[in-house]
């Protein structure tokens, strides 16, 4: 899973990074000698000096200063498993399969060698390796941002408003979730009157573009529920 909250200047820092994070490469550094789409695993840091030593796929290893790398993608590596009729969704792109990052699909099979047939939800058969492909992910649950451009006949949104980030909370995030259902869109919440006056804060300057209206639902979230919420993954 990406990292979250790691920034390109942190990036450039080898404190900011931890062991175990795993790495891929978007450009080719001959300083390095690491290629573009090759992924590393960090093996130490070296803080003081500003070092990362990294472990490659061929089991090759490199020390660099992270200042002389750029186009680094930094995730934490975990374990999911997946069985047929599974939803998943892509956390990154794999463009040698034409498939977009976020996109969504259905395990339809599983070969003896751990190979995935997927139908994407646009229609489209995919076989693919997730050894060369690692990004995949549970697709029953997404982040308001990763969830633009899709729809879905019925959505169930969480909205904790004791987030970390409270500036995420306004009309604009109010409005990309409620869109995502073509029937019906129900928000569970810890505090329903403190939600209302933040989605209620209008963060753009133009009107919003008017859709025909969606059955909403506001409701007190009881503890179990957030519980359950927080177990299905949200903010993945």
């Amino acid at each position: 899973m990406p990292r979250q909250g790691l920034t390109g200047a942190d990036r450039t820092w080898a404190e900011r990074y931890e062991v175990g994070d795993v790495l891929r490469y978007s450009r080719t550094s001959k300083e390095t000698g690491i290629g573009k789409g090759e992924y590393a695993q960090v093996k130490s840091i070296d803080a003081p000096n500003n070092r990362l030593t990294v472990e490659l796929r061929n089991r090759t290893e490199r020390t660099y200063d992270p200042r002389r790398q750029q186009g680094v993608a930094v995730f934490r590596e975990e374990m999911r498993s997946f069985s047929v009729g599974d939803r998943i969704q892509f956390t990154a792109p794999a463009n040698e399969l034409k498939v977009a990052n976020r996109e969504l699909g259905t395990i339809e099979s599983i070969g003896r060698d751990g190979g995935l047939s997927l139908k994407m939800d646009g229609g489209r058969a995919v076989e693919l390796d997730p050894h060369k492909h690692p990004h995949l992910d549970h697709g029953y649950a997404m982040t308001s941002y990763s969830s633009q451009g899709q729809t879905a006949d019925r959505v169930l949104i969480h909205v904790d408003t004791e987030l970390a980030a409270k500036e995420l909370l306004n009309s604009r995030m109010a409005y990309v979730s409620v869109s995502r259902g073509r029937y019906d869109a129900q928000i569970y919440t810890n505090n329903a009157p403190k939600l209302g006056k933040a989605l209620n804060r209008d963060v753009s300057h133009s009107p919003a573009i008017q859709r025909e209206p969606v059955a909403q639902k506001i409701e007190q979230q009881p503890a179990h529920t957030k519980e359950l919420a927080q177990g299905l993954g949200f903010g993945l």
